[in-house]
């Protein structure tokens, strides 16, 4: 199939999708629609995002629609409000020559009055977040006896988002016999699992390998120390003048300072994150769409949806604990043909991750180094000259003015003039980096491996150079932060598809804030051990205990001793991993630590074991 002409959709569609600049399709849209058109069989699609999976499965949504019943045929399901408006927006428009066909979206934070009106009039394609179809179809205005396809867009995305549960009643009140189509970027567990469930012998495309990251796509990495990351990220924006891109950040309170100090220091950016009303994410999303913002500050929840095709970077202020978010995010440039660039800076301690990354997803990064300042102003300079070169004249308008400008600089010379007009556009940049120092560091495997070498050279032990008291002196530090945190037990583990990053989420639910540490966490099969800052520990718990989490109910306690761990517990963690200290927004808290399954968890008067193998 190499025009859509020869695809078999209808003249309207065509016609359409001609007045909209489409001529060829792309590679996912090559082996769906033909499919979708001829076969009732599932489909299992995987594709990265901005590979054209909207007209993929909407065009042949349209094409199959029998226009005489009002009824919903159609249902899609995805992760956010923006992908819902976005994907509704695409098929309204390949539906220009289709009369009578009814496109609604159905999503959070929009009046439910205003959308129940709609779905009355009429709507045979329905596109929903899974939070909002729940609430309608629980009210009796979102019926799905007759639907005859549900499409589940970025599966992957709505699953790690927490959607199962929402999915899996949405899917149950669908007919048997309709056709479930699965888009995603990547094969994750969950994906697999929902597949077995609701799909049937399902054909399996893709427009890339699965788990891949996008071809198009520059994967780059510069290390500095933890403390210079900032500063970085403000070279790596100077450097790139045309920088157009989204910033990620771990946690809501990290994108609001970021995003602060950004602007503060002159950066056309503004931040994305959960604790803005819809109305403020509405206008900051607008201006970023219309260019008006150079760079999004943004967390991974608060991002996903977004529908912007022209991003020439994406940066990782903070590396992701699951690889696959980091080929989400970098999957987010480079897209409809053309190129990007995704940067990540990083700190010693996050090498093994950026290898993680290769190895697991076949990409290779190459480690560059952070633009000095004389490197910045030549760019920045250089950049201004072709601004000045390229600006469009319109005589008419200014020569009004010209008499007196003439006359004010007629007694400068041609080289004076231009360096009074560089100067005063440019001094900012020069008396900032005028002494920039270097922030690249040496990656640690390097370092550690000269000081062996180093010490085994002049025949003297780390003990005889002081590397004793050294020791001693973090054991003590170790201990003092130690004081600071309560460790807490909770009865859920690997078994409740609990991982750290699901951990800090829900304590950032349950205190409401970025404030908090979070120290060392353990997870093990039936139940785990974290722990918290001493002043929120008790606010973690009353907020927690009883909500539910994979179906049963959560229970967090305080670990009744000290955090050395016991044989009992060495025993159970010896498969468990050691994910060292976190901070509240998810950063390693620097304290000593050991891989461990924790403290010896006794009841007030009774032998913690026995309690232990009860619950598990």
């Amino acid at each position: 199939m190499n025009t859509f002409e020869n695809t078999g959709l209808h003249t309207g569609i065509l016609k359409a999708v001609q007045e909209l600049g489409f001529e060829n399709p792309t590679p996912i849209q090559a082996k769906s629609i033909p499919h979708l058109l001829t076969s009732d069989q599932d489909l299992l699609a995987f594709a990265q995002t901005g590979t054209g999976k909207t007209a993929a499965f909407g065009l042949p949504a349209i094409h199959l629609t029998d226009i005489e019943d009002r009824s919903t045929q159609t249902l899609v399901l995805c992760p956010t409000r923006e992908l819902c408006m976005q994907i509704v927006k695409d098929i309204t428009n390949y539906a220009k020559y289709s009369p009578g066909l009814g496109v609604v979206a159905v999503y959070g934070g929009a009046s439910m009055d205003t959308q129940i009106k709609a779905l009355k009039k009429g709507a045979q394609i329905v596109v929903a977040t899974p939070g909002r179809a729940k609430d309608l179809i629980s009210r009796k205005k979102l019926l799905l006896g007759k639907v005859a396809r549900v499409v589940l867009d970025e599966a992957d995305e709505m699953l790690s988002m927490g959607f199962k549960e929402d999915l899996n009643e949405i899917l149950s009140e669908t007919p048997d016999s309709k056709q479930t189509l699965l888009f995603s970027a990547t094969m994750s567990k969950e994906v697999i699992a929902i597949t077995k469930k609701y799909m049937n012998n399902p054909v399996e495309i893709a427009a890339t390998q699965k788990n891949t990251a996008a071809e198009n796509v520059k994967h780059m990495y510069y290390m500095v120390q933890a403390k210079d990351r900032y500063e970085a990220l403000k070279r790596v924006s100077d450097m790139n003048p045309k920088i157009y891109g989204i910033v990620f950040c771990r946690t809501r309170r990290e994108t609001k300072e970021i995003a602060s100090k950004f602007m503060q220091d002159g950066y056309n950016a503004d931040a994305l994150h959960g604790e803005l009303s819809q109305a403020q994410r509405d206008e900051v999303m607008s201006r970023f769409r219309k260019g008006q913002l150079q760079l999004l500050i943004a967390t991974d929840v608060a991002a996903r949806g977004l529908d912007v095709t022209e991003l020439t970077h994406i940066i990782n202020f903070n590396l992701p604990d699951d690889a696959e978010i980091y080929i989400h995010r970098s999957g987010r440039t480079g897209r409809a043909g053309k190129s990007g660039t995704s940067i990540s800076i990083v700190h010693t301690r996050e090498s093994g991750k950026i290898r993680d990354i290769e190895r697991k997803f076949g990409i290779r990064f190459s480690k560059e180094v952070v633009p000095s300042g004389i490197d910045i102003c030549k760019k920045q300079l250089y950049s201004l000259i072709d601004k000045i070169e390229k600006a469009e004249v319109n005589e008419a308008q200014i020569e009004p003015f010209l008499e007196v400008i003439y006359k004010k600089l007629e007694w400068l010379s041609r080289e004076e003039l231009i360096k009074h007009f560089v100067s005063a556009e440019f001094n900012r940049f020069l008396s900032y980096y005028k002494n920039a120092r270097d922030l690249n560091v040496a990656e640690r495997s390097s370092r550690e491996k000269d000081n062996k070498e180093r010490g085994r050279n002049d025949g003297r032990t780390r003990d005889d150079r002081g590397g004793r008291s050294r020791r001693e002196d973090g054991r003590l530090k170790t201990e003092k932060r130690r004081e600071s945190f309560t460790r807490l037990y909770i009865n859920a583990g690997t078994k409740n598809k609990l991982s750290p990053t699901l951990l800090i989420g829900l304590i950032n639910d349950a205190i409401g804030s970025g404030s908090a540490d979070i120290g060392k966490i353990d997870i093990m099969r039936n139940f785990s051990f974290f722990e918290v800052e001493n002043k929120m520990y008790d606010k973690v718990i009353k907020s927690l205990n009883g909500k539910d989490l994979d179906g049963e109910p959560i229970l967090i306690e305080v670990s009744q001793n000290s955090p050395q761990e016991t044989s009992f517990e060495k025993k159970k963690s010896s498969k468990s991993k050691d994910y060292g200290g976190h901070r509240r927004d998810g950063r390693r808290s620097g304290r000593d630590v050991r891989s461990s399954g924790g403290g010896d968890r006794r009841s007030k008067g009774g032998d913690s074991r026995k309690k232990r193998k009860s619950r598990d």
